[in-house]
């Protein structure tokens, strides 16, 4: 090992190659607790350093683990004793803005919000945004095919992709900058190494597709007293609001009442008193007539008995304190502490059903301890769930997730809706996958990494 690193630290410099306390200091992961295991951390300043830094840990059969931001929540990013974490956090160059293309050209290491913000000074966006967007990176979003607010209107992390290039565990480097979109000239390879967790290849540049800034956002928050008028509603909005609709977020009481009661800085925008609460946002082009078609739309839901109560975000500082109750994570895991978060999806008809069987079995097995609190972008299938079984050891943990992802193979749900698989989710994998399929991953794995050196354990 010592002298491996020496060799890289002759490629990359002295300042690229992390040892000792840099190392334990460093975080992973969101959930990391303890001190980072890595035996070193890589730090290439360019695709050409990293792809001479695969050649040599190939060479030598060493494991790599890619970094990016360190925001996962699956552990992912994971390193253990004799392994080598490889992070992009160097590669952090904008390279290309192409207004008229509406593309955007970064290396893997440009934090999110750096790419959002130069987007914006073009009178363009980056639309996929999420709570880490201040550190997680282009790279990892990718490999994880990240989500997020916007999903509903603008898809997946996948979806902003137009071309990227990857590095093979043994160096070679697939270059696949398409800058169209529209490009059928065979396999689509760049598919290859979005969501997968850098076990197949390290993306190192990406091609992203930007949007046009939005002239106009409406925002509400409002109540509803019978699940089975969440997709009546969703649908009725979708409709309604022709396509401009870009967050249909979903509430449960045990999240709402949870937020406003731990923490006092958030106002109640409709009552304590309702199921089920909902915040919707559209943006579009015109302020004034995108305005009037959303508040028509939420008085025809209410016309029509879809809605119980709604508040209407009258500027920008309601808008906000909305979304802070939504996005307010930080509360829950103090409430809740020590969490156990999860992370699912199914389809919306069903997500009701699924969350009451679910908590009668967590409530059976843990009825003094067990708090649970469910939310999500629930317009796009996605449920979260963040709870707690008390101070339970590791097995008592793993028997929740047992019950909490089991559950879902009725509804033909998966146990990942947009964090990935990581090291926590593995065993798992099998409630959303067939055995055809997994084969048919690890057969991919055997092509692209034969030694099993990208990643290792990750996944699969």
């Amino acid at each position: 090992m010592n002298e491996l690193l020496r060799q890289i630290a002759d490629l990359v410099g002295k300042a690229g190659v992390l040892t000792g306390e840099d190392v334990r200091s460093r975080q992973s992961g969101w959930a990391q607790t303890g001190a980072n295991e890595a035996a070193a951390i890589v730090r290439p300043a360019s695709t050409a350093e990293l792809a001479e830094v695969l050649k040599l840990c190939s060479a030598a059969g060493q494991p790599v683990v890619p970094l990016g931001g360190g925001t996962g929540l699956v552990d992912g990013a994971h390193a253990m004793a004799q392994e080598i974490q490889l992070s992009t956090e160097r590669m952090t160059a904008i390279e290309e803005l192409d207004v008229a293309g509406s593309t955007m050209t970064v290396q893997a290491g440009v934090p999110l919000q750096a790419a959002q913000d130069k987007a914006a000074e073009a009178g363009l966006a980056l639309p996929v945004d999420f709570g880490a967007r201040g550190s997680a990176t282009i790279g990892g979003a990718v490999s994880t095919n990240a989500g997020g607010n916007a999903v509903i209107r603008y898809g997946m992390m996948r979806e902003q992709v137009l071309g990227l290039e990857a590095v093979l565990a043994d160096g070679t480097v697939v270059t696949s900058m398409n800058r169209m979109l529209k490009n059928n000239a065979g396999y689509d390879l760049k598919q290859l190494f979005i969501g997968t967790e850098g076990t197949l290849g390290i993306v190192t540049r990406v091609v992203l597709r930007l949007r046009p800034a939005m002239r106009s956002q409406s925002t509400a928050f409002v109540a509803v007293d019978n699940f089975e008028k969440i997709p009546h509603l969703l649908k009725q909005c979708g409709g309604r609001l022709g396509g401009t609709m870009s967050a249909f977020e979903v509430m449960w009481s045990d999240f709402y009442d949870t937020i406003l009661d731990a923490n006092p800085k958030h106002s109640a925008p409709v009552p304590q008193a309702f199921p089920y609460y909902v915040l919707i946002e559209a943006t579009g082009g015109d302020q004034d007539s995108d305005q009037q078609r959303f508040e028509d739309t939420l008085a025809a839901a209410m016309e029509d008995e879809l809605i119980a109560d709604a508040a209407i975000a009258g500027g920008g500082a309601q808008r906000n304190a909305f979304w802070e109750i939504r996005d307010d994570i930080a509360t829950l895991v103090k409430t809740l502490f020590p969490p156990i978060a999860f992370d699912i999806s199914l389809p919306i008809s069903d997500a009701d059903t699924y969350v009451q069987t679910v908590r009668e079995k967590l409530e059976k097995n843990w009825p003094d301890v067990f708090r649970c609190t469910t939310f999500g972008h629930l317009g796009d299938s996605n449920i979260h769930f963040v709870m707690t079984i008390g101070d339970a050891a590791a097995e008592e943990r793993a028997a929740a997730m047992e019950i909490v992802y089991e559950a879902l193979k009725p509804f033909g749900g998966s146990i990942s809706a947009e964090h990935g698989i990581g090291l926590e989710k593995r065993a798992y994998l099998h409630c959303s996958r067939s055995d055809t399929e997994l084969q048919l991953m690890r057969s991919l794995k055997d092509l692209l990494d034969p030694q099993g050196i990208l990643n290792p354990g990750k996944v699969l």
